[in-house]
């Protein structure tokens, strides 16, 4: 298998992956990555000169006409190439191979908002996972702010959209929409909470996807209004309280977005400010044999302790509470038997024999794979779970 970057172009030669080992395919994986990332530089780069000498529409015209891309497709790709304009060590780094395409866009989006420092950023994304370097991004945009992010956040509100169309490939309706981090969160919470309820009362014979049910749980909230409020939608905000000072300091979302003391100011009245020390007293942390279920205080102080998937780090809101050791051999519904993981990571729990340790550095529950690896067992899962599932691989419409 050979492979050649270079100033000229990029080459990969053609390989039998069916007579590759399992070592030898992930690493043939990893060669694609980083040809599709230079490709996708070399696009940005001729992209982007199309725009200098005529504009974006005529840019993006060229790619709906040459390449047959979608208009939001084309859209997006014209952005990314107009943005790397200006960003020579991102353009520079994509180019080699050696940042995933969705970091530099990432990057490219934080530039568009406001200052960034891009060698920084550049070397984070070479270390991080998609999830963690977004909080990286959002944290560095409010640390180089001079407003507290006051101005960010506004920016943000002043872009937000949304979309309803007929899809044309399959005559189905989609709802898009973009929304400011604190608006998003509320919607997710709301979202995932009444998700969670539709779970509880189906048929646990005939489960719909996590897909189908955030589908439904959308469409309930649209088209019944005036329905009872799931319990658990609450907006969390997480501060520190400086003693000295006697004030709250680092307000965030529970997935680590920072967002002005103003805003927690403003919205003090109805979210639950959790204080950065969480005991026990807070709240009813233990709930043993009487209950299969984490309560809404169990699952705050989850989403405050995990920050997320405990696995792969995603959102809160996409997360189940899972019992490190299984409901059904015993374990006890109670804090420190509990982590967040998302329904993809459950699965590894579940099928494939990861398991949950704590790392003794750090304090973290994080997840291991097995010693040998197993095959992925066919059919549903025997999840053992403290709440439904919140997400699928697909749900990521409505993020915070």
């Amino acid at each position: 298998m050979e492979t050649t970057f270079g100033t000229g172009g990029v080459c990969v030669a053609a390989a039998d992956e069916a007579g590759l080992s399992d070592e030898g395919l992930r690493g043939r994986l990893g060669v694609i990555g980083r040809v599709e990332c230079a490709l996708v530089a070399m696009k940005a780069a001729v992209l982007g000169e199309i725009a200098r000498r005529e504009d974006a529409g005529c840019a993006e015209r060229a790619v709906r006409d040459v390449l047959g891309a979608s208009c939001r497709d084309a859209r997006r790709d014209v952005k990314l190439g107009v943005q790397l304009r200006d960003l020579d060590v991102v353009r520079q780094t994509l180019s080699q191979g050696e940042m995933p395409v969705a970091h530099a866009r990432l990057i490219a989006r934080a530039a568009a908002e406001g200052p960034i420092d891009e060698r920084v950023l550049v070397d984070a994304a070479r270390l991080q996972s998609y999830e963690r370097f977004a909080r990286t991004v959002r944290r560095h945009q409010l640390d180089l702010s001079a407003d507290d992010g006051k101005s960010l956040l506004d920016h943000q509100r002043d872009k937000r959209s949304g979309r309803m169309f007929t899809s044309p490939d399959n005559g189905m309706v989609v709802l898009s929409a973009e929304f400011d981090p604190i608006a998003g969160a509320q919607l997710a919470s709301v979202i995932s909470a009444k998700e969670r309820e539709l779970w509880r009362d189906e048929d646990p014979a005939a489960r719909r996807t996590p897909q189908q049910r955030i589908a439904d749980a959308i469409a309930e909230l649209i088209l019944q209004p005036d329905g009872k409020r799931s319990s658990g939608t609450s907006l969390l905000i997480v501060a520190d309280y400086d003693v000295v000072q006697g004030e709250l300091t680092r307000a965030r979302l529970t997935d680590g977005t920072p967002i002005p003391i103003g805003e927690l100011v403003k919205r003090a009245c109805d979210a639950d400010i959790l204080p950065a020390v969480f005991r026990e007293a807070t709240g009813d942390m233990r709930l043993g044999r009487t209950r299969r279920t984490a309560s809404a205080a169990q699952r705050a102080a989850l989403v405050f302790r995990d920050q997320g998937c405990v696995g792969c780090g995603k959102s809160p809101n996409y997360c189940v509470a899972h019992h490190i050791i299984p409901w059904k051999v015993g374990g006890r519904t109670d804090l420190d038997n509990l982590v967040l993981v998302c329904n993809g990571c459950h699965h590894d729990i579940h099928d494939d024999g990861w398991t949950v340790h704590r790392n003794r550095a750090t304090g973290r529950y994080e997840l291991r794979p097995p010693a040998v690896a197993s095959p992925r067992r066919r059919g549903p899962p025997g999840a053992d779970i403290a709440e439904p599932p919140s997400r699928g691989d697909e749900a990521t419409q409505y993020a915070a």
